[in-house]
């Protein structure tokens, strides 16, 4: 199991294009994919009313776990897109 701490620098968080985005990514892999808001209970990355429904603001911090042989690619490419900003 990997996992990934990421302070979201995004303006709008995880919130319309880049909730999208996040699921469509965390979908196309083949992991097993969860992400939480700070120390929260995780919800699953695949789908996009649970990621929405944690209302992640810029500076909230994030935490992605990804269990799966592409996990380590999978948490880059989720980090890359929670970060952009």
């Amino acid at each position: 199991m990997a996992q990934r701490r990421i302070t979201v620098q995004s303006e709008v968080g995880l919130h319309a294009r880049p909730a999208a985005l996040f699921v469509e990514a965390a979908t196309k892999g083949g992991s097993e994919v969860t992400v939480a808001k700070g120390d929260g209970a995780p919800v699953s990355a695949k789908s996009i009313l649970a990621v929405m429904g944690l209302d992640v603001r810029k500076g909230d911090e994030i935490v992605i776990t990804a269990e799966g042989e592409d996990a380590e690619a999978l948490l880059d490419r989720l980090a890359e897109i929670a970060d952009a900003g």
